[in-house]
Parts: structure tokens; sequence; C-alpha cells
């Protein structure tokens, strides 16, 4: 089990240096070809009455293949080392996020940048991290701002006994596997420790049946989840964490919160997130 194709998702006319360094290091280590892919909404309106679905303008087409030759080669050139490089430049009509999902169709793993500001990992049109993560049915390689590639020394896992955690830490495994340390942490309250410590001594042995042998541990909460988990990834100079993605629904948590946009919204490390 490995990660024979990424797609790397990339901003149009914004840098995208920490998401290739990240790309180029995953790709490397897996021997993965990797697949660049720019996407955006087309300006004009997507429908005229009676007529039916509208061609982008020539103008917005012209733009964006300026745009999208740019990026490009920032894609190429970031990545000389990897064998196999396909380039997919997507002007639509319909929502980015729909295009997006359906090209990792061609992928085992997305990578995706995180925006500090709102967690658009594209310019205006096209779509929000969020948006996909719930769409692709693939695991998503979130990367902040100013990464400089992704070591593998430390990874944490965030365990929570829900069907997205165990989709994740499957998701994961090859990573997991080539890690040198993993730390699992659930994070319970106090009259929970006991429950918890039985169900991470199951999950560690099935990780340890797929050749990763981590250190399992429950935490007492002390108080918002998302930060105290990011608080112990920093005390375990974590390089990578990993995480269920929308345990509530997604519009409880995308209004109010919750651990999955905190842990992104907020992210200092590269995050490994399924739905």
């Amino acid at each position: 089990m490995a990660f024979s194709t990424l797609l790397a998702c990339m901003r149009i006319n914004r840098p995208n240096a920490d998401l290739l360094a990240v790309v180029s290091d995953m790709a490397e280590r897996f021997g993965s070809s990797v697949i660049g892919l720019v996407a955006k909404q087309a300006s004009a309106p997507l429908y005229a009455r009676g007529v039916g679905p509208l061609e982008p303008p020539e103008h917005d087409l012209q733009a964006f293949m300026e745009h999208a030759s740019a990026a490009e080669a920032e894609f190429r050139g970031a990545l000389t080392k990897i064998g196999t490089l396909e380039w997919r430049p997507q002007l639509t009509i319909g929502p980015a996020y729909e295009q997006v999902a359906n090209e990792a169709r061609s992928a085992d793993l997305v990578i995706a940048p995180i925006d500090d500001q709102d967690l658009s990992f594209l310019a205006s049109g096209q779509t929000r991290l969020g948006d996909l993560v719930l769409r692709l049915g693939r695991p998503v390689l979130a990367v902040p701002s100013g990464a400089s590639g992704l070591e593998l020394n430390e990874v944490l896992v965030c365990w929570k006994d829900s069907r997205e955690a165990r989709r994740a830490v499957a998701d994961a495994m090859p990573i997991l596997q080539s890690s040198r340390h993993v730390d699992v942490v659930e994070i319970v309250e106090t009259n929970g420790v006991d429950e918890s410590r039985r169900r991470l001594d199951r999950v560690g042995d099935w990780l340890a049946r797929n050749g990763v042998e981590p250190r399992c541990s429950s935490e007492v909460s002390t108080g918002a989840e998302a930060r105290q988990l990011s608080a112990i990834a920093r005390d375990l100079k974590a390089d990578l964490i990993v995480a269920g993605a929308f345990g509530h629904s997604r519009l409880r948590e995308w209004a109010f919160g919750g651990v999955t946009k905190e842990l992104l919204l907020h992210a200092d490390r590269c995050v490994l997130t399924s739905h």
C-alpha cells in the first residue's frame, strides 16, 4: 500500500513553494507520480435562459491560461527529480471544488495548501478546503504557509472512536509505516480514561500488525480539544498531525468551530485528514 499518484492543488497567481516542497518530499519518498492542478470558476453567469450552459468568456480564458502557465512552470521547476509529471489546468463554469473532486479520481492522495485567512487553497472563485475534504473521497494532506518540506520523524495521530478517525489512520498507513515515531493520543474526560486506554490498546495492536509501533496515551481534557492537540504536537515536535474530519455535522462544525476547523485554521504543521 503506497501513494502511487499525488494530486497537487496549486494556487493561481500566488507562490506555491511551500506546497511543492511537501509534494516533492512525498513523491520522492513513495516513488509517486504527480498531477499538478489549477482550477478556477469563470466569472461569467453560468447559464442563459433557454440556452443552457455557457462557455467561459474569452477574456477569462486568456487570463486564466496566462496564470496557469506560470503555475505550470513553477510546478515543473520544483519537481525536476520526479519521474512522471502531468499538468491539468481547468477553467470551469461550475464550482471549482467539483472539478477538483472529479480529478481526485486519478490520485491516492490530494495535497492542498492552507490559507491562514479563510482556509481557501486557491484564488477567489475557486473553493475552500472544507468543501473539498467533504467531496473528495480521498485523504487530503493540508500544507500550511511557510512549510519547507515534510520530514517524518514524528507523527501525531489524534484518535477518536469514530468513522472519520478510523478512515484517516487507515489512509495514512503508508506515512505511519515510514515514520520514525508515531504517537496516538485520545483526549477524554477523567471518567473516560480507562475505557480510552482499552480502545487504544486495540488500536496499537492493529497498527503493530501493520508494521507500526506506536506510543498510545489517553490525555485528560483541559478545555479546547484542538488547542490541546496542537500543544501536544508542539511538545512532540510532530512533523504531521493525522486526524479525522468533521465528526459533527459539517454545518455545525464549520459554523461554530470544531477540531477540524481549528486544526486547519491554526495549523503550524502539515495535517492529513479524511472524511
